[in-house]
């Protein structure tokens, strides 16, 4: 006999985000997809590898993309993962836009590092991740109290 277990749409959600996100985490570490891989380094500034030639990277920032996948993926057991997942995920992602924006690239303080193309990849993906938190999160709330 097999058991079928029915995902709620902010399930499936979050389950996407954290396999993108995971993928993101590995192809971060994979030579031509990855350029100027030899450059990496563990964090800083200094690291020129960029993930398709754009998003610059180091080893901290694929080690984030990582566990940030895998919490993505545990939201597949529960609602409420998936839902605090994506709301306080798409806060960490606003903190970040916010840091890069005020942290100047070239100083010592750009640890993870980020560039322009980061900045603006991590404002869209806080809008997305909190819009969507809030939207089917408050639509699994509402199926439940029915």
């Amino acid at each position: 006999m097999t058991t079928h277990t029915v995902r709620s749409p902010i399930q499936v959600i979050s389950g996407l985000f954290g396999a993108v996100f995971l993928l993101v985490g590995i192809l971060g570490f994979v030579p031509g997809i990855t350029t100027d891989l030899d450059t990496i380094m563990f964090a800083g500034h200094h690291s020129q590898a960029a993930l398709l030639g754009i998003f610059q990277v180091s080893v901290l920032h694929n080690i984030v993309h990582l566990l940030f996948g895998i919490v993505g993926l545990l939201g597949l057991r529960s609602r409420k993962l998936a839902e605090t997942y994506l709301i306080v995920g798409g806060i960490v992602y606003a903190v970040l836009w916010i840091y890069g924006l005020v942290v100047p690239m070239e100083s010592m303080g750009n640890f993870v590092p980020l560039n322009t193309a980061d900045n603006w990849l991590h404002f869209v993906l806080a809008v997305a991740m909190i819009t969507t938190g809030i939207i089917f999160g408050r639509k699994a709330r509402t199926s439940v109290t029915r």
